[in-house]
């Protein structure tokens, strides 16, 4: 059944392509200057930094002052909360690689790597605080707010995913048969694929986002949501559109007012990261036979805790 499915949806694709030709290359012309301007230059050198550390063996250094605190939060070793602290620094899709790169080297086991999925592949301070807070909302404040909420719903997800701290196992060490030269070069090289994975899926999905705009259907669909008690149209179609791609989405309430709702949307598809991110982490682990679906589950529980707790923070506190 999934591959008719797909047969169909690959031919819609093409005839849309085939129908709006300068749309696609509108939307794909503005993902890849995203990428040149923003993606690769903060990505590819932490992407570099993590594959160094962990090929190196810092998160074993980390794991034995952070395993008392991260055993009793989260039922997870050192090491895994090397890769939270990674996560919520580096933005997505970091802290999935971070974790792909553990398992990889087998410093976590395969049920605490898909945990820490759950919970370790956030949006970072660059996006939440420089993007959405100062450049979207034009102020660093709601940023840092933001910022500060991602990191508690974040925490929060993985005390849902806790597994029981007893059951941690420290994993026996690997021999290290290369040197900081080799180390240096693989993970050079493993970060420049994972960034060129990353910047392939977001064209993907802004052109693909674009021809769904080009065709009126995010029109439409925000026309309906507006019916609802709540959103404005602008707000349901930066919903509709961050559903599928985080930046796009977000940047569609520029020049909007900053209000409780718009300020709880914003965190909640902070925390939901699109469905190119969801692809962008598949990328990170393709070489691995680690499972989406506790990353999938993970995402919704931190986009419905960020939007509410952005909410109750909007109207508790000035925002501006």
């Amino acid at each position: 059944m999934k591959e008719p499915v797909a047969v169909v949806g690959a031919a819609c694709a093409m005839l849309c392509l085939i129908f709006a030709p300068q749309e696609a290359i509108e939307s794909a012309r503005w993902a890849l200057s995203l990428c040149a301007e923003l993606i690769v230059p903060s990505l590819l050198p932490f992407f570099a930094a993590s594959a160094l550390l962990v090929r190196l063996g810092v998160p074993r250094l980390l794991a034995r002052p952070l395993a008392p605190a991260a055993r009793r939060l989260w039922g997870v070793s050192g090491a895994g909360a090397a890769a939270f602290l990674t996560g919520i620094c580096g933005g997505y899709p970091l802290g999935a690689q971070t974790v792909a790169e553990l398992y990889r080297n087998g410093q976590v086991s395969r049920d605490e790597a898909e945990r820490l999925l759950g919970f370790c592949s956030n949006s970072g301070p660059s996006f939440l605080v420089g993007v959405i807070g100062a450049g979207l909302f034009s102020s660093r404040r709601a940023g840092l707010l933001l910022y500060a909420i991602h990191v508690l719903a974040a925490a929060l997800t993985g005390v849902f995913f806790r597994g029981r701290g007893d059951a941690v196992q420290t994993l026996p060490d690997r021999p290290e048969e290369r040197g900081f030269s080799a180390a240096l070069v693989e993970s050079v090289r493993s970060a420049l694929a994972a960034v060129l994975s990353v910047c392939a899926f977001i064209v993907c999905f802004s052109v693909f986002s674009g021809l769904l705009d080009s065709f009126g259907a995010y029109d439409a669909a925000a026309g309906l949501l507006a019916r609802l008690p709540g959103p404005d149209a602008q707000s349901a179609r930066a919903f509709l559109i961050g559903l599928l791609e985080l930046s796009s989405g977000v940047g569609t309430l520029r020049g909007l007012p900053l209000s409780p709702g718009r300020f709880a949307l914003a965190a909640f598809l902070a925390g939901w990261g699109g469905l190119s991110v969801h692809f962008q982490t598949l990328a990170v682990l393709r070489d691995t036979d680690l499972r989406c679906r506790r990353h999938t589950l993970g995402r919704l529980l931190c986009a419905a805790l960020s939007a509410l707790l952005a909410l109750g923070a909007a109207l508790l506190t000035p925002l501006a």
